[in-house]
Order: structure tokens, then C-alpha cells, then sequence
């Protein structure tokens, strides 16, 4: 796989210009970045926080820790992390734990951190483990258009 169907027909359903970066199989959004050498302050990752209500995915950037208390506080919720395998669940066309950050995507409620909104460029999880997406930083609002927009990382 190089690039999930649901992902594919999201972004070029919404006009984005994308190139699809190949790179060796890796774990972690730290070992993504090096593996196709960007920076992993660009790489925008999606991870899955989970309550009785339901599931919410929160895009922080790739070197950053969501907030959860932050979430919590802007949901009026209390929300954990999601365990790997509960998250795969929502993403059917995907490798488990290679979360795409287009929540909307997958009918799913989306937050993102304002840190991944002034970006030249921004890299994308494909759905694999061996390929990003690359788009312009302006297309990020395009692709997360709607979504709650605010500070959701842990301070350094």
C-alpha cells in the first residue's frame, strides 16, 4: 500500500496537490522522519483519544504530546489515549498504528494544533508504514476544514 483509498479520495476530492514520499518501514513518528528525512515538527500526527462517547482525534505535530487535559477542557469530556488496537478499528484501510490525520475523512470529530497551521509544507501519515504525504502548508486547512483549531500539546 502507498496511499489508503479513504486518504486518496479525500484530498483529491477537496483539490490538494499531494506527492506521495516513499521511505523504509518505520515504527514511530520519530522514526518516520528520519527515514524520509523531513523535519518532525512538519509531520502532522494523528493520535486517538476515546471516552463513553465516543472517539476523537487530535493532529499535533510529529515531536509533540497531546494535551490531554487540554482536550478534555475543550470537550468538556474526559478523554484517554486509545490503545492501538481499539483506534486501528476506525481506520479500515489502514496499517495499525499509521493513523492518517484526516479524522473528517473517516466521519470522525477532529482537533488540530495551531502549531501545524503555518507550515511551508506538511507531511502526512499514508495509511502505511512506508510512505508519507506530502502537501503545501495552505492545503492543511482545506483538508481540516471545520475542525476545532487550538493548543493541544504538553509545554516543553
Amino acid at each position: 500500500m502507498t496511499i489508503a483509498a479513504t486518504v486518496k479520495s479525500y484530498i483529491e476530492g477537496r483539490g490538494v496537490a499531494y506527492e506521495v514520499i516513499a521511505h523504509p518501514a518505520s515504527g514511530s513518528s520519530h522514526e518516520t522522519a528520519e527515514a524520509a528525512h523531513v523535519d518532525e515538527a512538519h509531520i502532522a500526527k494523528g493520535v486517538i483519544l476515546k471516552d463513553s462517547a465516543g472517539a476523537v482525534m487530535v493532529v499535533v505535530p510529529g515531536n509533540a504530546w497531546v494535551n490531554v487535559s487540554a482536550i478534555g477542557k475543550e470537550l468538556d469530556r474526559e478523554m484517554v489515549l486509545a490503545v492501538e488496537t481499539d483506534a486501528a478499528g476506525y481506520f479500515p484501510d489502514c496499517d495499525p498504528g499509521a493513523i492518517p490525520p484526516l479524522g473528517p475523512a473517516y466521519g470522525m470529530e477532529t482537533l488540530v494544533d495551531k502549531a501545524l497551521t503555518s507550515l511551508a509544507y506538511v507531511y502526512l501519515e499514508s495509511g502505511d508504514h512506508r510512505s508519507l504525504v506530502k502537501i503545501n502548508g495552505e492545503a492543511l486547512p482545506k483538508l481540516l476544514s471545520g475542525v476545532r483549531h487550538g493548543h493541544f500539546c504538553e509545554d516543553d
